[in-house]
């Protein structure tokens, strides 16, 4: 049934062209430009402040731009009423009507429309979401899931060319947030329409986009596939918020060869591939994600070819189901993270020991080496603990 809630309306990419908006001297959105494509789904990921929800109501006509403009297809919808734009919004806090039941709360807006057919809508919608059992509920009779199911229902049902999500995951549980962000993915792939959804959270949108916009003070710091943004950070910033990265400050040196780039951490030389350096300065960040790091022996070498850092020791030791976190102290004064799967295979680390740590080369990205290591890593910890 749910091909009775596809548009048969023409539409297009979201584009947002130069998009500032300012509150008296604070510049909430500065300069965005971005195009979500036509069907995906898409994410803005940021902390707290970034710009990501003031950027989300500017797309429903709930806040004015200050400057720039707002596409929808061939459609300029900048200055169009918020009930005049082909887009509906569901919130975190859901806003059912209590007084109402779920088939009319999903009912709503066709009633207000006067839109024949109303019954066999709302069933579709309703049962896009497995919620037609409990139409005739109130919505306090409802868990919060079951809330946030019939929230994205009356959204739906209203036929929208771009569905604009503002953190409608936060106020549930981590397992039924889970579970929720599989269901969320499914149905967009059901029905074919744009998502737009805000989040703060990174692993929800990597789990449910197929790109994600990384925000930061305003602006967007690298737009891309979860894959390239975690894998080829571009930013300091984004390389710390996404997940964690090991940051080791560093300088060019001659040598080198088969596009890898020479580069000296505190006397120890690492490879970096040079199409994933993101600076042509002599100072460079040298990064790696702790999970491509094996933890060696004091005096055991990795395989040839591959990078490695010696004269660590293990500071401490996190048992996490899958895997163990150390914290490795190198000479230098810098602690490192590695991440070992747990399979089986010998037995952990103990702290104290001399360990070596290696990786290949191709695991190695280079950021900007005068932004400091820290940019991203006090956004990640705060939108963690919301």
């Amino acid at each position: 049934m749910a091909g009775a809630l596809l548009s048969d309306h023409p539409t297009g990419d979201l584009r947002l062209d130069r998009l500032v908006k300012r509150f008296g001297a604070f510049v909430a959105v500065d300069d965005v430009s971005l195009t979500v494509p036509k069907g995906s789904f898409f994410a803005l990921l940021g902390p707290s402040g970034c710009g990501k929800t003031t950027t989300l109501r500017m797309i429903a006509g709930l806040e004015e731009p200050t400057a720039g403009s707002i596409h929808l297809g061939t459609l300029d919808i900048t200055s169009a009423k918020p009930y005049r734009r082909p887009v509906n919004t569901v919130f975190q806090n859901y806003a059912l009507f209590p007084h109402l039941d779920v088939f009319e709360n999903v009912a709503f807006g066709l009633r207000r429309r006067r839109i024949s057919r109303v019954r066999e809508q709302v069933m579709a919608a309703l049962d896009l979401v497995e919620m037609t059992h409990l139409a005739r509920r109130r919505p306090a009779q409802l868990s919060g899931g079951q809330q946030q199911r019939i929230a994205l229902a009356r959204a739906l049902v209203n036929q929208p060319r771009v569905l604009l999500l503002d953190e409608p995951l936060g106020a549930l549980d981590l397992k039924l947030r889970r579970q929720m962000q599989l269901e969320l993915k499914r149905i967009q792939v059901e029905v074919g329409i744009t998502f737009v959804h805000v989040t703060h959270d990174q692993e929800e949108a990597m789990t449910m986009a197929d790109t994600v916009a990384v925000m930061n003070q305003g602006r967007i710091e690298q737009f891309g596939p979860p894959t390239e943004l975690y894998g080829a950070p571009r930013t300091t910033f984004v390389a710390n918020f996404l997940g964690q990265s090991n940051l080791v400050p560093g300088r060019r040196v001659s040598g080198g060869g088969s596009h890898l780039i020479p580069v000296d951490c505190n006397g120890q030389t690492v490879l970096l591939p040079d199409d994933r350096c993101m600076t042509s300065a002599d100072q460079v960040l040298v990064g790696v994600r702790p999970e491509k790091v094996h933890l060696l022996p004091a005096g055991m070498n990795p395989p040839t070819g591959h990078n490695r850092l010696v004269g660590g020791r293990v500071a401490d030791a996190s048992f996490t189901g899958v895997s163990t976190q150390y914290l490795v102290a190198m000479p230098w004064g810098q602690d490192l993270t590695v991440f070992a799967q747990n399979v089986g295979r010998g037995g952990p680390v103990p702290v104290g020991a001399a360990v070596t740590l290696g990786w290949e080369p191709e695991h190695t990205f280079g950021l900007e080496g005068e932004t400091g290591t820290p940019a991203g890593r006090d956004a990640r910890v705060t939108a963690r603990m919301r």
